[in-house]
């Protein structure tokens, strides 16, 4: 399975944006821009499925956090995507989730929609239903984050819930056993990324290092596409690349 749309409102510093992905996608702007906010919308449902919405917001320091300054007057955020089990599969199934605070009272974060649509179209999940309408205490929680109401969609909360986002920081990536550096749950600063790469199977590894290889040479032209595994004296891992230099008769 894989997402094939993402649809942001009032979200972050995006006001409303609409974004078809391939598998493979790349994420190009200046600083500030706002990559690691269109990034962190996956983080968030992933934390979602895992640990439910109030966690999920709580780690980003409530609803005023994450709603975009720019939505003026119009209340909560919506995140919607579209996936796909088969990429020649023209079917998709749709996830729609909009939040907002309520308005007075407790000011909790309550789901004002909640929608599932199976990949033959047909609405399976909608909420708030009637059950909501008499116990508004479930509106606290998604259907994503409830393995007795997602049955009909186990699918989603599953794939979701692997979603791994990594922010390669290259000083703990080297020098994680000199400062002692510990590892994170979820490791998201990407310190056994090296280690996961010398576990995969060699003709595997190989393949995919020699496409990074591809791509990095499209902004590195001195880069000769190749990556090589190696280890140093410790058993660590690391990545070899061989730059051409530029100038043409240099040693």
């Amino acid at each position: 399975m894989h997402i094939t749309r993402l649809r942001l409102q009032n979200w972050r510093n995006f006001v409303d944006v609409n974004v078809p992905l391939a598998r493979r996608n790349f994420i190009i702007g200046p600083n500030a821009s706002g990559k690691s906010n269109l990034l962190d919308a996956f983080r968030f449902l992933r934390d979602i499925a895992q640990g439910g919405l109030q966690q999920a917001l709580s780690m980003r320091g409530g609803i005023s956090k994450v709603r975009s300054l720019s939505a003026g007057s119009r209340p909560g955020m919506l995140l919607e995507v579209e996936l796909s089990s088969d990429s020649d599969d023209l079917r998709r199934w749709q996830y729609r989730l909009a939040v907002r605070r309520e308005p007075r009272g407790r000011h909790r974060s309550l789901v004002t929609t909640e929608q599932v649509h199976d990949p033959d179209g047909q609405l399976i999940i909608d909420r708030p239903d009637k059950e909501d309408d008499s116990d508004d205490l479930r509106l606290t929680q998604t259907f994503l984050e409830q393995v007795s109401a997602n049955a009909t969609f186990r699918e989603i909360p599953e794939f979701l819930s692997s979603i791994q986002y990594l922010h390669l920081v290259p000083q703990l990536v080297r020098y994680g056993e000199e400062i002692g550096g510990k590892h994170l749950t979820g490791d998201p600063f990407g310190q056994g990324f090296l280690e996961q790469i010398a576990a995969t199977s060699e003709k595997r590894r190989d393949e995919r290092l020699r496409q990074i290889g591809k791509q990095i040479r499209h902004v590195l032209p001195q880069f000769d596409e190749h990556l090589t595994l190696c280890r140093d004296d410790a058993g660590r891992p690391h990545l070899e690349a061989r730059m051409n230099h530029w100038r043409r008769r240099a040693a």
